[in-house]
């Protein structure tokens, strides 16, 4: 793993969060995309090296409302910069760590994605992320 690409944070209003952020950071957000495989619109802001997602749900059912409606807005996951997905994902797969996908699939900000299931990375969800080249 490079570096801490993202943290996630689930939000109830994409708008919303996007102006409390605005304030906090100084700066406004760069990007607003849907991805629709997770029923989910996210927003990236850039701090420094690294990057805040907002997510907000699309769908009653998208993991991202599941996660508000149990736990509230807040921290959803932490993502990691990789160089090689595949290999990265045999990796954690070896050293006992369960994904939450068998492939990567197409994530927002042009980065191909997995999840780790947090309840082997001590509760805490993690994405891997990389970047998709052109």
């Amino acid at each position: 793993m490079e570096k801490i690409e993202h943290i996630g944070i689930a939000v109830k209003n994409l708008e919303n969060g996007n102006n409390i952020y605005k304030k906090l950071l100084g700066k406004a957000h760069y990007k607003i995309e849907e991805v629709k495989s997770e029923n989910v619109k996210t927003s990236f802001f850039h701090v420094g090296a690294n990057k805040i997602e907002l997510l907000e749900a699309t769908s009653p059912d998208s993991p991202i409302a599941k996660f508000i409606e149990k736990r509230g807005e807040g921290i959803h996951h932490i993502a990691f910069a990789v160089k090689d997905i595949q290999q990265e994902m045999q990796r954690l797969e070896n050293e006992g760590f369960t994904l939450l996908n068998k492939v990567p699939k197409k994530g927002a900000d042009n980065k191909l994605v997995c999840f780790v299931h947090p309840k082997t990375a001590n509760g805490v969800l993690i994405e891997l992320c990389q970047e998709i080249k052109t």
